[in-house]
């Protein structure tokens, strides 16, 4: 059982695992060795998460979750398997944390009465130098 909050608890048997070959260092193992991991977690059926909470993982999630709700995270950091497992797991854990939080509502606000008076002053002068860079009239009428 992995605890990522106190009201959130994730059962190990929901979690895949699929180790694929990493690109980088690895020294002559880099081609025989399948060190990254490729986790696969299951977000629209995870019994332990409400609904606004699987809503905001998908969110979060982004490119990483298919359009059947699995987010696939892969770890390749590491040289070992299990530095890469753990990774992993821990990405997964800090994603889940996150969207677990709920967001602060946006409070709507209106500029004061000064800023206004001072975006149009501005805009006045703007306005003003714009018009003396105008070429003058040479006719005569």
């Amino acid at each position: 059982m992995i605890y990522v909050t106190p009201d959130i608890k994730i059962s190990e048997n929901e979690i895949k695992f699929r180790f694929i070959r990493a690109s980088g260092p690895g020294g002559q193992n880099v081609n025989k060795v399948s060190t990254a991991v490729q986790l696969r977690f299951d977000v629209r059926n995870c019994p332990s998460f409400s609904d606004q909470v699987r809503y905001r993982l998908t969110r979060l999630g982004g490119r990483r979750v298919t359009e059947h709700g699995i987010l696939i995270i892969e770890a390749r950091r590491f040289r070992k398997q299990e530095g890469n497992r753990q990774d992993a797991i821990d990405r997964l854990i800090k994603l889940i944390q996150k969207a677990s939080e709920k967001p602060k509502p946006r409070i709507k606000t209106k500029p004061s009465l000064t800023s206004r008076q001072r975006l149009l002053a501005a805009k006045k002068r703007r306005s003003r130098i714009k018009r003396m860079r105008r070429l003058v009239s040479t006719s005569e009428d």
